[in-house]
């Protein structure tokens, strides 16, 4: 059985680890604050004091950070994990980062015979800690097989999506589609109480129908009982929302209804609720 390496112990990051360590995985983690790691090495995680000293424990690396430049420090810095690398390693790389930082990764392990794979996932901290990830996989498919097993681990469907970058695409996808549900989903809610509505009742009847949607099921509950806590951050959704615009950019396409979303993402951001959970959306028109 292949030992793990995992860096990052975040809301997502430490349920991942818990089914890897009760799947019988060894698994050794980093994270920049240990603190933030003490319950998962309480659970009989490892321990390391660098990325690059759990990829020397390791031969599968997953990575699970916050933002593209923590990825880019994870990987290429120092005593990064490319410190340590050689051609028996598969690196994962399952924060939503850039495609053009995935191909990087990927380029510069291939020249090295190491293996890279970009997994971004969706699902939130509900889908990691019930193990039912979406993982969105780029790279080659001989990685891609042999890391399957372990991202099924947490994973209730993993494919590959197609070469180096191919993961952060489909992720990014996948937040213009959630953009959209998130700001309908607030819409719904501010329009139904101002027209005096019992907003259980609306939820109930509406998600049995033809709107019915992941935001809806998940998050409106939460905000009717004031639960603004972080299944998935804003300030890491405004980075998303910002990735895919420039995306679209470079492809030359426009996308005006996640620009508004962006638009609205920042302004809830720059007052105050970047640490909230995305269902703070409603604090724009609700306070708090």
């Amino acid at each position: 059985m292949e030992k793990i390496g995992f860096i990052g112990t975040g809301v997502m990051g430490s349920s991942m680890i818990r089914h890897l360590l009760n799947a019988g995985y060894a698994v050794h983690v980093y994270n920049r604050t240990k603190s933030r790691a003490d319950a998962v090495i309480a659970e009989g995680a490892k321990w390391c004091d660098t990325p690059g000293d759990v990829t020397a424990q390791s031969d599968i690396v997953i990575t699970m950070v916050g933002y593209p430049t923590d990825v880019e420090e994870t990987y290429f810095g120092e005593t990064g994990i490319f410190s340590e690398a050689d051609d028996h390693h598969i690196l994962v790389d399952m924060t939503t980062s850039t495609p053009t930082l995935a191909e990087k990764i990927y380029a510069f392990g291939k020249e090295r015979g190491i293996r890279a794979l970009d997994a971004p996932v969706s699902g939130g901290d509900k889908g990691a800690r019930n193990g039912t990830l979406t993982t969105m996989v780029g790279g080659d498919e001989e990685a891609f097989d042999a890391a399957k097993e372990v991202l099924s681990v947490f994973s209730s469907k993993v494919m590959l999506q197609g070469p180096a970058g191919s993961g952060q695409h489909t992720k990014m996808a996948n937040q213009i589609m959630v953009a959209g549900t998130m700001t309908g989903m607030t819409e719904l809610l501010v329009y139904s109480k101002a027209a005096g509505l019992d907003l259980e009742r609306v939820i109930e009847q509406v998600g049995s129908g033809s709107a019915a949607n992941w935001s809806l099921t998940n998050y409106a509950p939460r905000i009717l009982k004031e639960d603004y806590s972080a299944g998935f951050f804003v300030k890491h959704f405004v980075k998303d929302l910002k990735i895919a615009l420039d995306e679209a950019d470079k492809m030359g396409i426009d996308l005006p209804a996640t620009r508004q979303a962006a638009l609205l993402y920042e302004q809830l951001a720059g007052k105050g609720f970047a640490d909230d959970g995305t269902q703070a959306l409603v604090k724009l028109w609700w306070g708090e």
